[in-house]
């Protein structure tokens, strides 16, 4: 017989209310309390429906959304948005779950009995690690990646990724082919390791750099409390090099964005005097001519939210790992050596 919320209530020591609250407002019911309950509702297999139509269904009607971005970055809001237009048509609901620190990681597999009022989960563009894939599998739900690494030998159920490889190499063979071989990359090095985008990118820009002879110098740019990229910062270490570069590749467009005006603004013309190569193909790059390695995740997330759709259905998924090419749109912010 199915548990029921009765069950870990009693054995709780609580009122039905408070294991409700628990996973339904967990910020009401204080930290010990709420983590037994969890812990109880993990040991029964207990998860609570919604809603009348979760009942019905015997689902949950909601996916749960795992990402590192703010969800005021362009990658995270086209995410959310391809996700959105599939998902909301049959009735779905996202929660999401942003998570920029340690602490916020911690918290949320110690919560992860929570989870489990979603049928399936999202990772997108964060940087699980096998533990955490293992504490998403006991949930017993499809785990579907966005940009995941390795994502069928770590045990996802599905993956759609863009090709960062190839990317990377584009960019780096754009460079190279205009003649330039004094070449900065700059990249980030947050906190915690949330996004196997940004490494895969920095290691196949070295890659191919490093094939023709050429060392890139290395800048990182600090990110602030707020997730803001420190580009006064990075000017300053451009400014301070023995030699400005004559090229400069960004590991995404948030980067060279501010930049290329950043540059601008101490003197130094773009592409006159240094080219630049952003990565997303993101808002405005287009209007302000920008070089960049163009990628499409609201169509990257509409692809795996219709997987999930289907996993969720129990049906079978003829490709369940899908790589998307990266494409070159060269722009304005690039020339030829001088």
């Amino acid at each position: 017989m199915a548990t029921s919320i009765q069950d870990v209530a009693r054995e709780a020591g609580v009122s039905i209310s408070t294991v409700s609250r628990s996973f339904t407002r967990p910020d009401l019911v204080s930290a010990r309390t709420r983590e037994r309950v969890l812990a109880i509702a993990d040991k029964l297999n207990f998860s609570l429906s919604r809603s009348a139509a979760a009942l019905k269904s015997g689902r949950a009607l909601r996916i749960a959304v795992l990402m590192s971005g703010h969800i005021r970055l362009w990658f995270t809001a086209s995410v959310i948005e391809g996700l959105n237009e599939v998902l909301h048509t049959q009735g779905y609901d996202i929660s999401v779950f942003q998570i920029s620190s340690i602490e916020e990681r911690k918290e949320f597999f110690e919560m992860l009995p929570v989870r489990r009022n979603a049928d399936a989960v999202i990772v997108a563009s964060f940087d699980i690690d096998n533990n955490e894939i293992a504490q998403l599998a006991s949930v017993g739900v499809p785990i579907v990646g966005i940009n995941s690494v390795e994502p069928e030998a770590r045990g996802f159920t599905a993956a759609v990724n863009i090709d960062d490889v190839q990317g990377s190499t584009l960019a780096a063979r754009h460079l190279i082919n205009l003649g330039h071989r004094r070449i900065t990359y700059i990249s980030t090095n947050r906190e915690v390791s949330l996004s196997f985008s940004v490494q895969s990118r920095f290691d196949s820009f070295t890659a191919c750099c490093r094939r023709e002879g050429i060392e890139p110098q290395v800048i990182v740019c600090k990110v602030d409390d707020d997730g803001r990229y420190e580009i006064s910062d990075v000017v300053d270490q451009l400014m301070s090099q023995d030699e400005m570069p004559t090229a400069i590749a960004c590991q995404e467009d948030g980067i060279a964005l501010p930049l290329m005006f950043q540059l601008e603004r101490n003197g130094f013309s773009v592409p006159g005097d240094v080219s630049l190569v952003g990565y997303d193909d993101s808002f405005y790059t287009g209007d302000i001519g920008l070089t960049t390695i163009r990628q499409d995740p609201a169509e990257m997330a509409r692809v795996a939210a219709r997987i999930t759709l289907d996993l969720i259905d129990e049906k079978p998924i003829e490709q369940p790992y899908i790589v998307f090419p990266a494409q070159l749109k060269v722009r304005s912010s690039t020339s030829r050596v001088k």
